[in-house]
């Protein structure tokens, strides 16, 4: 799946916690900053596992503060 993350992602950590929560629920893929503001990434693995980490970007870490994720299927 591909995640667009909009909101105050930037400066709070928000890219390295999503990455550390893809790790532990074993999901391969990357995340990257953009120019913009939004945080994106790219997760691959088992679909519960992924909607789990779907689920956790809608919240992200105590410092940030998510307005909406988009979410499509990736290639």
């Amino acid at each position: 799946m591909h995640l667009r993350v909009h909101g105050i992602v930037q400066g709070v950590g928000y890219r390295h916690a999503l990455r550390q929560q893809a790790t532990h629920l074993g999901l391969t893929g990357w995340v990257r900053n953009r120019g913009d503001g939004t945080v994106e990434a790219v997760a691959c693995g088992a679909p519960d596992r992924v909607e789990a980490l779907i689920a956790w970007s809608r919240r992200g870490p105590a410092m940030a503060r998510v307005d909406r994720v988009e979410v499509t299927p990736g290639e």
